[in-house]
């Protein structure tokens, strides 16, 4: 289901509940793995993994990957999987717009676990090429989490304005839950604008400008999302979390944090996506609502299913692409509204 949220008339978990929660979780850790059997361009470690969604490839033939590595912290963050488009968008543009993409819990053990998890476990590649080869529901072997209807109206989105693709930045993801969280959020929020973005902009075919970036993350990555982009929402024109790990109790002060920017900077595009059994669902849901109640437009999209590795494949991280692809590729006035209502 899904809610356009427009302008209509905190605190943290603590540390200990907030870790216990993700690490009762197998999903986004090594518990719990996508399907395929994977060669990357940089490293000749394949990693095998068992899911039935969806056929076994996560390469994308349009796409480069490129292993950026610049100074930084080893606890923080010094390197990032980068994915450019090897050829122009079909409207014959040779620049993408740039996302970059945190992960969650399971990978913050490992830094190359960490910059592999999106292409790797969370089926980002092979939701980038259902996109740009429609139908959506091309290699998915069975739909759980997909619905039929759903299908439909992101192939007659894509007809209409097809895909254009990004430049995706996946960076290594600390766990800020073991560290001071809010130094170590300011650290990174500096790497991640400061370093990484600028280094990818010198070396891929992204342009300079707000209106071309944004960002997203899962779980533990959804809610450094939110506070790299409160903290810096110069950098970004849209911002995500994807069933983001916040507390139903953090939910007012991230409200109020997303309200005072966009009051600072001006406009800015937010997405919240859970799902019907994401234990983060209610906070998220209720961040929704007082966003709303402040007259913040942002889009809410809730789809069934667990907080696991199968949904994201199947729906979790198609539904994230699309939307950052509407906001950032296509020119406001031309996008397609989402479908109303719940």
């Amino acid at each position: 289901m899904t809610q356009l949220l427009g302008r209509s008339p905190s605190r943290l978990l603590g540390r200990r509940a907030m870790l216990a929660s993700l690490a009762s979780m197998s999903v986004l850790g090594s518990a719990s793995r996508s399907n395929a059997s994977i060669e990357t361009n940089n490293d000749n470690t394949n990693r095998n993994a068992s899911n039935n969604n969806v056929l076994d490839s996560t390469s994308v033939d349009s796409l480069e990957l490129i292993d950026i590595r610049v100074p930084g912290s080893a606890r923080l963050g010094r390197r990032a999987n980068v994915y450019v488009p090897k050829t122009s968008n079909a409207d014959g543009s040779s620049q993408f717009p740039m996302l970059v993409l945190l992960h969650g819990l399971g990978e913050t053990g490992s830094e190359r676990d960490g910059v592999f998890a999106w292409a790797n476990r969370y089926g980002l590649l092979t939701s980038y090429r259902r996109l740009q080869r429609p139908p959506v529901s091309t290699g998915v072997t069975s739909t759980r989490y997909l619905k039929a209807d759903r299908a439909d109206e992101i192939d007659r989105q894509l007809a209409s304005h097809p895909f254009k693709g990004f430049v995706l930045v996946c960076p290594y993801t600390p766990n800020v839950f073991s560290m001071p969280t809010n130094q170590a959020i300011d650290d990174y929020s500096a790497w991640i604008v400061d370093v990484l973005i600028p280094e990818v902009r010198s070396r891929t075919p992204t342009r300079d400008d707000v209106r071309w970036t944004g960002i997203d993350g899962v779980s533990l990555g959804g809610f450094v999302s939110y506070r790299v982009f409160q903290r810096r929402p110069e950098a970004f024109f849209t911002c995500g979390g994807v069933q983001a790990a916040i507390g139903k109790a953090a939910a007012p002060e991230h409200a109020q944090r997303f309200d005072d920017v966009i009051k600072r900077v001006g406009p800015r595009r937010l997405h919240i996506e859970t799902s019907t059994q994401d234990p983060y669902h209610d906070a998220n849901v209720a961040l929704s609502r007082m966003l709303t109640s402040r007259g913040v437009e942002h889009q809410l999209r809730v789809a069934p299913g667990p907080h696991n590795q199968p949904w994201l494949i199947e729906v979790g991280a198609l539904e994230m692409l699309l939307w950052h692809d509407r906001q950032l590729a296509i020119p406001p006035s031309a996008a397609p509204a989402p479908a109303p209502g719940i």
